[in-house]
């Protein structure tokens, strides 16, 4: 699953260096705490990478809490947005520190 996830991330760099955004949508998906961990690094590569590219943004819909205090352990995430419903079912957009999460 990683491999495959992976090569796609790989094929996406080389085919779009100059494209402004990744979207990753549930990335971590059937994949164990090591793989995470790799995603997460793989993640950070290029974020570093990329990060003088002005037009680059990075977007993963996740419901990995995990994931994303990986991504905080490397430095690439103090908050994140989490989408919820209030008691009259509207959608609610909130920032959330990453700290948050337990």
């Amino acid at each position: 699953m990683l491999a495959a996830l992976l090569i796609r991330m790989a094929l996406a760099e080389t085919f779009s260096v100059k494209c402004g955004i990744m979207a990753l949508d549930e990335p971590t998906t059937n994949l164990d705490t090591e793989n995470i961990k790799a995603l997460a690094q793989n993640l950070s590569d290029i974020i570093e990478k990329r990060q003088n590219q002005s037009n680059f943004q990075l977007l993963v819909i996740t419901h990995d809490e995990g994931f994303i205090q990986e991504m905080k352990i490397r430095g690439h995430a103090t908050y994140f947005h989490r989408l919820s419903r209030d008691r009259d079912n509207l959608s609610v957009i909130s920032k959330v520190a990453v700290e948050s999460i337990e």
